[in-house]
């Protein structure tokens, strides 16, 4: 590492559609996936992230030099101004970019950013009717009229306060 010298090292990240990417060592390390390249002596020249396309990677990267440059570890202060950051970060998200997003951590190994994308979207879908979930996911709907509706019978509290769906 270049550590030692005082310059900070740089990692050349590729996407899936050969997009490169110049990140810090030290931003790129919060993938444990990256960190483990790193620390097996794999990381020299380009690391290819097959499974990320070029614009979630850029999004992605913009997440590790964001929270990366938020000094401290476990202080308050500092976890407020993380929470604050991933909460900027994540608010103009559309779901698919979400979802993309959720991938993305899952592949890179990526808790904190899990962790985040998998809160926003669960935000996202509170109070969504069983119409929008079933759209968002591309789930086919296997129940006749009549078992849907007893279902909804059935277990009515889950119902309560779902938007409506005037789409179905």
């Amino acid at each position: 590492m270049a550590a030692e010298t005082g310059t900070p090292t740089t990692l050349t990240l590729k996407s899936n559609d050969d997009e490169r990417f110049s990140v810090a060592e030290s931003a790129a390390i919060l993938s444990v996936t990256i960190r483990n390249m790193v620390e097996d002596g794999c990381a020299g020249g380009v690391i290819p992230l097959d499974n990320v396309d070029g614009k979630t990677l850029a999004s992605v990267i913009t997440y590790m030099n964001g929270i990366s440059a938020i000094p401290g570890v476990g202080a308050a202060a500092d976890e407020e101004k993380k929470k604050s950051f991933r909460d900027k970060f994540l608010s103009d998200m559309d779901f698919e970019t979400l979802a993309d997003m959720v991938l993305a951590a899952n592949y890179l190994n990526m808790s904190c950013l899990m962790d985040a994308v998998s809160a926003k979207i669960a935000q996202v879908m509170e109070n969504k009717p069983v119409g929008w979930v079933r759209r968002k996911f591309g789930i086919e709907n296997d129940y006749t009229p009549e078992e849907e509706a007893a279902v909804k019978e059935e277990h009515k509290w889950t119902f309560e306060g779902v938007e409506t769906d005037d789409d179905i």
